[in-house]
């Protein structure tokens, strides 16, 4: 029977998540399928993925072939290395410590990169906070500024000036003098 390691879909519309299942080829979707593996939840970021790690190397090593989207999860994992790993012992080239030496310098190295994205993510969104803050800040001010210049009450007063005064009186002379 050929097995296939793929998504099976839950949620609801717009909100997947997904099962990661091992299922005869010929099965649907979303129908029977032999064992339940994990499961990844695209909705998050970085996306949630929670494995069975042991039990998906062994379906790996029996024949299992993952789907296309299941093989990016499973490598990015570390499944599928551990298979390459497991293969350069069977042929003799590796030690079984060595083995495990790489598999771990590759978890730690793996495990920094997801540490440092997440910690990038957390920055960027704090960036983003204090400048929406500081923007809606000075809007505030602007709105209260011009609120007070609206309410403030209007002192308009026109003094005469000596000089209006001199120019009225030729004005009011040339008329009365035709």
């Amino acid at each position: 029977m050929a097995t296939k390691i793929r998504l099976q879909r839950h949620g609801k519309k717009g909100k997947p998540f997904y099962y990661i299942v091992v299922a005869d080829a010929r099965a649907p979707r979303d129908g029977r399928f032999i064992e339940r593996l994990g499961s990844y939840n695209p909705n998050t970021n970085p996306a949630t993925i929670d494995i069975n790690f042991d039990k998906t190397l062994d379906w790996v090593n029996d024949g299992a072939q993952p789907t296309d989207t299941c093989r990016a999860i499973l490598a990015y994992k570390g499944v599928l290395y551990k298979k390459h790993l497991q293969g350069g012992l069977k042929k003799g080239a590796l030690t079984a410590e060595q083995v495990e030496t790489k598999f771990q310098e590759w978890l730690d190295q793996k495990e920094g990169k997801i540490t440092g994205k997440k910690t990038g993510l957390v920055s960027a969104k704090d960036e983003a906070r204090k400048t929406a803050l500081a923007a809606e800040a000075k809007k505030k001010e602007e709105r209260a500024a011009a609120i007070a210049a609206k309410n403030a009450p209007v002192a308009e007063v026109v003094e005469e000036t000596p000089a209006d005064e001199e120019t009225e009186a030729p004005a009011a002379e040339a008329e009365s003098a035709e």
